[in-house]
Formats: structure tokens, sequence, C-alpha cells
């Protein structure tokens, strides 16, 4: 008994070290694609350049690294690409760790905040400011948009879970119908506003594509630790959600407020998806793919499922904007045109693999 108790003790510490190493490798790696997606683009930088310029800029470091000072240089660097990689791991990070809280909370592999409705619903919201306020011009235009943004996914994630409700059960097979249904109202919704748009069209247009060019850094720079801060507090009820996968009756009895916990958690993945979408527009299935592609390296455990799928989200969005403002260089592509195009066959594989009785949720 006690060699037994040996070699689980050691594997389970093996198996512990093993997540610390991907951890700091998702770190890192990290680190290398904001050096190589800032050193990317029109005007042609080195890596090396790039590095120094952004090390420079680190308190405690200008004085230790000494590099010529080149004022166009640090304007690229520093004004024009960092902030739109920053938003990208803000943006990335808040869409895949609320697709982990949904799939868990809902115990369905397909939801997440595009699929749902909840990122439409958001867009619903963001696009009643540019109709009705004219824009971010006016006294309230810029607190308001992730103000609309945040109700209009909130009333959306509400309608959807009262729909897919039965007799007090949340019945998971029609809550992606229930979605799909919200999805077209806000579509509807959404092709009025843009009829009443008038000068804005065009920009609401490209807005709903998805876009990381379409804030200043003095816009979102207010609205990035709203993001920072509901992805700490979502990351510290893993446990909790990891309990409600077994069942509201089972969590009861573990001591877990199953509505309380709940309604908090719909809360903290609404608003993150509001928040994303007020900044960077509807850039869909970030929220289905991350998630997946974590579970299949870490597990389903949500305490460390969440933290991963925070960096997966950042990485996978920094790449994504990369790719759309390069691949049809001097134009550039919304990125949610590029996450579509990853997306949807993921979604079509993954509706295959629920039909054929496959596991695609883990366990």
């Amino acid at each position: 008994m006690s060699e037994k108790l040996k070699v689980m003790n050691m594997a389970s510490c093996a198996w512990r070290h093993r997540k610390i190493y991907a951890m700091l490798t998702l770190l890192l790696l990290l680190f290398i694609s904001v050096i190589c997606s800032v050193a990317i683009g029109s005007a042609s930088i080195s890596f090396v350049d790039t590095g120094r310029v952004l090390l420079t800029h680190i308190p405690g470091l200008s004085s230790l690294i000494k590099v010529k000072t080149d004022t166009a240089l640090d304007v690229i660097v520093l004004q024009l690409r960092l902030p739109r990689v920053i938003l990208a791991v803000f943006i990335g990070a808040a869409l895949a760790v609320a697709g982990a809280v949904l799939q868990g909370l809902l115990r369905n592999p397909l939801a997440e905040p595009y699929t749902l409705g909840v990122s439409s619903g958001a867009a619903v919201g963001a696009a009643l400011v540019f109709v009705i306020l004219r824009g971010e011009g006016t006294v309230f235009g810029a607190a308001s948009l992730p103000f609309s943004a945040f109700i209009g996914a909130l009333l959306t994630v509400m309608i959807v879970y009262k729909l897919a409700l039965m007799n007090g059960y949340l019945a998971v097979e029609t809550l992606i119908l229930a979605g799909v249904v919200m999805n077209s109202f806000m579509s509807a919704v959404l092709s009025y506003l843009l009829t009443m748009a008038g000068e804005n069209l065009h920009q609401v247009v490209y807005w709903l594509m998805g876009s990381l060019a379409l804030r200043s850094s003095e816009y979102f720079i207010y609205t990035l630790p709203f993001l920072a801060v509901g992805i700490l507090l979502v990351c510290f009820f893993g446990r909790d959600l990891n309990i409600l996968t077994f069942g509201d009756e089972t969590a009861g009895q573990l001591g877990i407020s199953v509505e309380r916990t709940k309604r908090f958690l719909l809360t903290l993945a609404t608003l993150l998806t509001g928040i994303a979408v007020s900044l960077g527009g509807t850039i869909g299935f970030v929220g289905l793919i991350v998630p997946h592609l974590v579970r299949l390296v870490v597990g389903p455990d949500h305490r460390i499922l969440l933290p991963f799928a925070a960096l997966g989200g950042a990485l996978f969005l920094i790449w994504a904007d990369t790719v759309a403002r390069t691949i049809v260089a001097p134009v550039e592509l919304p990125v949610g045109v590029v996450t579509a195009f990853l997306g949807a066959p993921f979604f079509a594989y993954l509706l295959r693999s629920r039909k054929s009785g496959g596991s695609c949720f883990g366990a």
C-alpha cells in the first residue's frame, strides 16, 4: 500500500511539474509573439531592434540597455503597433476565458459567446451608441460604448438562458438553438441600425466584422483594467466550476451556492464579452477554439484550464491579427474574418463529434 501511495505521489508531483513547465512555455511564447507581432508590418523592423525598443522602455532597464534613439522607430513600435498587440492579448484572453466558463457552466462543448448570441447582443448594444450618440465624439461616447455592449450581452444571455430552461431545468440540447434564434434576431436589429447609421455606416460595418484597429490607446486604457480584474476573478472560481460540471444537485450537496455562483459567473463572462466586443467588434470563435485546444493539453480541471485558456487566447488572437494585417497587405482584413475562417470548420468538427458519440469536452 505504501509503495502504491509513493508511486501516486510521484506521478502527481510529475504532473504538477509538467503544468508549471507548460505555463512557463506559454509565457515565453507570449513574450516572443508580442515582439514578433510588433516587428511584422508594412515598415520592416528587425526583431532585435523591436526587442531593444521594448526593453529600454521598461522601468529600471533603460539605464542598463544602451540603444541609439530613433524617434520614427519609437513611434511605430510604441504608439502604433504595441497598443494593438496589447489589445489583442486582453481581448483574446477575455473571449477564451468567457468561452471556457460558458462551456463548463452550461456543460456544453459548443457554448461560447459567439454561438450563444452573446457577442451579437453586445454588438447591438454598442451599435446603438454609434447610431444614437453618433459615435464616440460626444461627452458620453467613450463611457457608454462598453456599458451599452455589456447591457446588450447581459440581456441576450438572460433570454437564451430562459429559452433553454424547461420546467426549471436547463435543457442543454436546446441551448445552441436558443443561441441561433437570438443571433438571427440580433442580426435583424443590427440590419435596422445599419440603415439608420447615416454617415457612420462605414465605421459600424467595419466594426461589426471585428478589428483591433478601431480603438486608440487613450480609449482602451480605461477598460483594460476591467478585463484584467474580470479574468482574475473568473480564475478564482475554477474549483466551483469543476463541482458544477457534476450537476446542480451534487454541487449543492458539496456546499456550492448553485444559483448564486451561476449568476455571478454568467455576469463575469458577459462582462468580459461586452467589453471585448466594445473594443474590437464581433470577433467570433475565439471562445470555442482555444478552450478545446487547451483542454487537450492540460485536461478539464478548470483551476488549470482557465489561466491556460487566457494565455492561449492571447496567443491565438495576436497571430490571427498579425495574419489579418499582413496576408493581403497593403489591404488589412478584419481579424473577425480570420477567426471565422478557422472557427467555422472547427465548430463543424465538434458538431460531428457529438453526433457520432465522440467525447469532445473531456471528463
